[in-house]
């Protein structure tokens, strides 16, 4: 317990990658309970992300989970142009075991408890339904469905911003944002994985697949059994098989967080990363290996903006449109911040910090003022 909270709390204060506001420890015995909800900052507004369900190896990981995923959070809807802080929450257990509808009640009333500090969403392991339970608590849950009030599945735009993200990549390292002709890996082919995978065909790419879940390849490989993409989709056994495949030209890491490791890194063919994962980094550092490597690393919580945007649109009343549009701008983003890493001599990842963390700074100034 001790190694434990000396961890956390190194992450809380003491370094940084720390600068939580609060973190907020929550059980229910009733109904099984154990989450943690970290808001990590609210200097542009309440702290939104979603609520991770997972069965974690220990505590420990749960909470550095949160705390590592509520800080990504801050600086991607910083880069999104939200109005919006960064913030996290972990469901801990299997939810294929323990998810109830007591349960989720149970947490939607810790979060209503915050006073609108944080705003839930979904994320891996919770779904558009288990929303809607939540909002049954607190006022403070996007991510619903649209027969209650909400804008549904935010997958659809997180791959439509990633699609996007993928576009301004290629222009950055061949001259031309299409796709087309290109061999892109994608490793995790379930909620963003699957629209992305669309994307790329619809846009004339080679697409390579895995997905730990054999049900979630064959499906696409059903579907593109025969018609127009016929022979346009194969898969492989699983991503270290993918990250090597000869002629691979662009990797999208779209499953859980960490892909990018000592690894890895060494092993890849490709020249682009550009996927939906979290925290595609497993360690500072990584981002320098990738550039040596003459790698271009897309900032995951830059291009995977898009559902974000969609559910933080439900504070205002949800339109698809308006949505739409500002996730096409992750394009732009994306090259603007592949035009200042160039410009101070940095990696992609660096350069997206230190945008994110400018907003930030000017929004807690204005503040203060």
């Amino acid at each position: 317990m001790t190694e434990m909270t000396d961890g956390v709390l190194h992450t809380l204060f003491r370094t940084e990658q720390g600068g939580h506001e609060q973190v907020v420890l929550c059980q229910d015995r009733a109904t099984g309970l154990k989450a943690v909800i970290a808001i990590h900052s609210t200097a542009l507004g309440p702290a939104l992300g979603g609520t991770r369900f997972h069965a974690y190896a220990s505590d420990e990981e749960a909470v550095m989970d949160a705390l590592n995923l509520s800080r990504g959070m801050s600086y991607k809807n910083a880069l999104a142009g939200l109005d919006l802080g960064g913030g996290k929450a972990v469901i801990i257990g299997d939810p294929d075991v323990l998810k109830s509808e007591e349960l989720l009640l149970a947490y939607g009333r810790f979060v209503e408890s915050l006073g609108g500090r944080y705003v839930t969403a979904c994320d891996v392991g919770t779904f558009v339904a288990d929303m809607d339970v939540v909002a049954r608590e607190t006022r403070w849950a996007t991510g619903r469905s649209p027969e209650n009030g909400g804008a549904g599945d935010s997958s659809v735009l997180t791959a439509f911003g990633v699609f996007q993200g993928m576009r301004a990549s290629a222009q950055h390292v061949w001259g031309d944002p299409t796709l087309r002709g290109r061999k892109v890996g994608v490793a995790g082919v379930g909620k963003v994985g699957h629209y992305l995978v669309e994307h790329l065909l619809e846009d004339g790419a080679e697409v390579v697949i895995t997905d730990v879940r054999e049900e979630s390849v064959q499906r696409i490989l059903d579907k593109h059994s025969t018609g127009k993409y016929a022979g346009k989709v194969t898969a492989v056994a699983d991503t270290d098989a993918l990250i090597r495949v000869e002629g691979l030209e662009i990797y999208a890491p779209c499953a859980l967080g960490g892909a990018l490791n000592d690894d890895t890194v060494p092993a890849l063919t490709a020249k682009i990363v550009c996927g939906a994962a979290n925290n595609q980094l497993a360690h500072p550092g990584i981002e320098k290996d990738l550039e040596d490597r003459g790698i271009l690393y897309a900032p995951d919580y830059v291009v995977n903006a898009g559902g974000v945007i969609q559910v933080a649109d439900e504070l205002v009343g949800f339109d698809f449109d308006r949505c739409k549009a500002k996730a096409t701008k992750i394009f732009d983003t994306t090259l603007e911040i592949f035009a200042r890493a160039k410009s101070d001599g940095i990696p992609p990842a660096a350069a997206a910090d230190r945008i994110a963390e400018q907003r930030m700074a000017d929004a807690r100034a204005a503040r203060a003022v």
